[in-house]
């Protein structure tokens, strides 16, 4: 690759030179993201060559944006890293039914679909008879607040987003809205168990306190 300033850079990517400085700034990317994501799975070369290739188009977009506190090529693959790493969690996620993820083959029909979404995982082991007891009441109690409560798409949308972490982006792709819609479903979800959470006697205080959070 040839070296340049970062002036070099911003003039060659503007002018009658911006082929070969795409070429080279595409192969330093190429290169880069390979250090950077070794080890994880399922990335490969032309997996490499797509993130770059998406992070050369934001970065030609990008350009007026550059004010030359860092080197160029530096700025560049912070870019680079960013799209690979939000590109691999959209993959991560995009063969995955939220039907599915909301859906138990133990659940209790008469109470909806998914009211065994909340694992049992997310109570502590390590806590005592009484604790854990606690622990399994209120678990219980969300799973049947969560199952009657909420409507299918605030408990596909809350399931998602809160317990599996699924990226907002791909949660909002899979139900076909966009994300101030599912910014607006996640918050009419929250309010809608807070208030049934108080209706039966419980705070998130409270289950923060059960869970030693």
């Amino acid at each position: 690759m040839i070296e340049r300033t970062n002036q070099e850079w911003l003039d060659a990517l503007r002018g009658p030179g911006r082929d070969e400085a795409l070429a080279d700034l595409r192969a330093f990317l190429v290169r880069g993201l390979g250090y950077a994501l070794a080890g994880r799975p399922g990335v490969d070369d032309s997996l490499l060559e797509d993130f770059a290739q998406e992070a050369l188009l934001k970065i030609l977009a990008g350009l007026d944006s550059f004010r030359g506190e860092s080197r160029f090529t530096t700025w560049a693959q912070k870019i680079a890293v960013r799209v690979a790493l939000t590109e691999l969690r959209r993959h991560r996620w995009r063969d995955v039914s939220l039907d599915e993820m909301t859906r138990s083959p133990d659940a209790d029909p008469s109470m909806g679909s998914g009211h065994r979404f909340i694992p049992e995982i997310l109570a502590e082991p390590s806590a005592g008879p009484e604790q854990q007891a606690i622990q399994r009441m209120l678990l219980s109690t969300l799973r049947r607040i969560i199952a009657t409560e909420l409507t299918d798409k605030q408990r596909q949308a809350l399931v998602a987003v809160r317990i599996h972490g699924m990226p907002l982006e791909e949660v909002a792709r899979e139900m076909g809205t966009n994300r101030n819609a599912l910014y607006k479903l996640l918050h009419d979800a929250r309010q809608r168990l807070k208030k049934r959470m108080m209706a039966e006697g419980l705070s998130p205080q409270d289950v923060l306190a059960a869970f030693g959070s």
